[in-house]
């Protein structure tokens, strides 16, 4: 089965179009590595939760989306070794990151059940 890097994190809703510039910058970078597939979701439903929520997780702002993307390798063998190869990469190191990275939270995740219609 496949392997995903999944991320959350918060952008400022100004900077949308900025942020969709990088996501379209930072593609064919992933891809050259091996992804197979990159998502990127702009929240349109994201309550506010009591206890937890997908904006009390980034510590989301007034003037923030909570986005949240994946992308989907091969393997984890793929991805493991695609990132380390990236940290290293100049182009990575150079690209714009139209949000707080400290508060961005990513995650590898092995594929259990994957059906499309």
């Amino acid at each position: 089965m496949s392997y995903v890097t999944g991320f959350l994190t918060p952008v400022k809703i100004k900077d949308k179009d900025r942020y969709i510039k990088s996501a379209e910058t930072a593609w064919p970078l992933f891809q050259s590595y091996g992804c197979l597939e990159h998502v990127e979701t702009w929240g349109e439903d994201v309550p506010d939760g009591t206890h937890t929520s997908f904006p009390m997780a980034v510590k989301r702002e007034d003037d923030e989306v909570v986005v949240f993307s994946w992308l989907r390798w091969p393997d984890k063998a793929t991805a493991d070794e695609a990132w380390a190869k990236m940290m290293e990469d100049p182009a990575m190191k150079d690209m714009d990151m139209p949000f707080d990275g400290k508060r961005m939270m990513w995650g590898g995740f092995g594929v259990i059940f994957d059906q499309k219609a």
